[in-house]
């Protein structure tokens, strides 16, 4: 379908007082990479609390449309029909070719065959029309305009009635400038414009979970990071490119994402070959969130991101969450903490990653798996065991650090 202007609704931006501007110059940002996506030229505008899409020429609607519905902040997309008539005859006529163009009506008088046949078949019955005057300089009232719009809309369609409390249309009329008509508003995302609430560290692997989790924290408005932990040759370069497939459809949504690779092979054999194994996974996870909490010390993050739910597996009960905790001294944010597997699962599939997430090449996590994993660690317990990797794992964890490769996926 071809277009040539979009209204952008946004929601919880219109609430923030005096920093509202820096937000929506920040959504608009958002939306002019996401349209780099998209064929064509467009220009993006802010203008009294409503951004504005215009493309150079006629695109097309779908394009754009499926572009704009990766942009965190935006809650609805109006394709609109653009008029400078100002004068109510004028007006009215514009309004009633939208009605026809989009809805397949033939005005009365247009030729009584075709007009017959195509509104015998028009499944629309009743509509309503919403007038909103931002510029105040127009003379009518919005109410005024209402009834005399829908007169006229009355006058060319006879078959259709007013229904002002279950419309099939819903005719919306913003008289600003211009004038812009519009009768569908197409579900945005949501959330905050990525990159107005600081930036974040992900712990990303390749299972379910860690994707969402930081499409979730993104919604938020969090620039994200993201830390591998590579283990080779016990995980294979496959399940490298695994994640970075993942990285890189997490990034639609979040923006850019810079992936450190980290290999956690010697740390993950110290581990093995010196601690308890029923404690290894526990043990495993404490490390990986200290250099995930240097790392992102290093990039300029304020927190780090986990995957985690309670009772999932072993390691994410609430002892062992308590463990893992003791060791960062940076925010742990765990937006997947209270939901169900079905739950993410759901997500997943929403954002597209869950088929690459099923993917049969193991990460790290998986390879040394103890059969009977400790459920209720205690911390101090854990702390007696990283005694025997006591100047022994200390250079493995600063090479890890040091030799750790980066890799940027994204727009």
């Amino acid at each position: 379908m071809e277009c040539k202007a979009f209204l952008i609704k946004y929601g919880e931006i219109g609430i923030k007082g005096k920093n509202r501007g820096a937000f929506e110059e920040a959504l608009a940002e958002r939306i002019r990479l996401a349209l780099r996506h998209a064929e064509g030229e467009f220009t993006v505008r802010r203008e009294m609390g409503r951004i504005y899409v215009e493309a150079a020429d006629v695109c097309d609607r779908d394009e754009v449309v499926e572009a704009l519905q990766t942009v965190f902040g935006i809650v609805g997309i109006c394709p609109v029909r653009e008029s400078d008539h100002r004068e109510i005859g004028d007006m009215a006529q514009d309004v009633i070719d939208f009605l026809a163009d989009t809805y397949h009506l033939t005005p009365s008088g247009r030729g009584s065959e075709r007009e017959d046949h195509t509104n015998a078949q028009s499944a629309v019955k009743t509509f309503k029309v919403v007038t909103r005057r931002a510029d105040k300089n127009f003379p009518l009232p919005s109410q005024e305009t209402n009834a005399l719009l829908g007169d006229k809309i009355l006058d060319a369609f006879p078959q259709l009635k007013v229904d002002v409390h279950q419309p099939e249309i819903l005719l919306h009329v913003e008289i600003r400038d211009r004038v812009y008509i519009y009768s569908e508003v197409l579900p945005g995302l949501g959330g905050m414009p990525v990159g107005t609430n600081g930036k974040a560290m992900l712990l990303l692997s390749g299972g379910i979970d860690s994707p969402v989790a930081g499409y979730m924290i993104a919604k938020r408005g969090v620039r994200i990071e993201a830390v591998y932990f590579h283990a080779p040759p016990y995980t294979s370069e496959r399940a490298r490119q695994k994640v970075t497939d993942l990285a890189e459809q997490v990034a639609k949504y979040a923006g850019q994402i810079r992936l450190h690779v980290v290999n956690f092979t010697d740390i993950q054999l110290a581990i093995y070959e010196k601690c308890p194994h029923d404690e290894l996974t526990i043990i495993m996870r404490r490390y990986m969130m200290r250099i995930a909490e240097r790392i992102a010390a290093q990039t300029d993050c304020q927190a780090l991101i986990t995957g985690e739910s309670i009772g999932q597996v072993a390691s994410q009960t609430v002892p062992s969450l308590v463990c893992t905790n003791e060791v960062c001294t940076m925010p742990v944010f765990r937006p997947l903490i209270a939901f169900d597997k079905q739950d993410i699962i759901d997500i997943s599939l929403k954002i597209g990653t869950y088929e690459t997430s099923i993917l049969p090449y193991e990460d790290c996590c998986t390879i040394f798996v103890a059969r009977h994993p400790v459920t209720k660690p205690k911390a101090e317990v854990i702390r007696r065991s990283e005694e025997n990797l006591t100047g022994v794992v200390e250079e493995m964890v600063e090479k890890a650090i040091a030799e750790a490769e980066v890799v940027t996926v994204g727009e």
